[in-house]
């Protein structure tokens, strides 16, 4: 009996039936792509993209080089090299990121006691050569001197819920 069912199952093509009428079902309704250049879906606060350095109010740079980040850094992409000050504190001399390497896991910007390093919203960035993603202190730097702003709002975003 099993066997001429599924012989008139096979015959009357009820498995495409079912998967026409799946279709069918979804070809009417609201459409959920987004054209990406044109569109932009909305972006959480903790999204981690681009690095970037802080500097404080007086325009001095945060990081104090206690190397936490290169330590934390599971993919071993931060180098720090670091100087005494004649004043007696220490600031970094070398601070790269390679971004080739680094897997955007945001341990470094966990670990750094001063908010020195952040991952920022931006994640349009590209490079033509392997040359091209790795960024120094001054280009770490520079990307925190042009994203202050949204990166202060993302940082009182994500107070609110802390």
């Amino acid at each position: 009996m099993q066997m001429i069912k599924n012989f008139f199952k096979t015959f009357m093509l009820v498995e495409l039936l079912k998967g026409m009428s799946v279709t069918g079902r979804y070809m009417f309704t609201r459409h959920i792509t987004v054209e990406y250049p044109e569109e932009r879906t909305p972006q959480s606060f903790r999204f981690r993209g681009l690095h970037a350095q802080r500097r404080y109010a007086n325009g001095e740079e945060r990081c104090i080089g206690c190397k936490l980040c290169e330590a934390v850094c599971p993919a071993l992409a931060i180098k720090i090299e670091i100087a005494e000050r004649d004043d007696g504190t220490r600031r970094t001399t070398l601070y790269d990121i390679d971004l080739t390497k680094c897997i955007f896991c945001g341990f470094c910007e966990e670990s750094c006691p001063v908010d020195a390093i952040v991952e920022t919203r931006v994640f349009e960035y590209h490079g033509e050569t392997r040359g091209d993603l790795y960024y120094t202190k001054s280009m770490l730097l520079a990307n925190g001197d042009r994203l202050e702003e949204q990166i202060a709002k993302d940082r009182a975003a994500d107070a609110k819920y802390r």
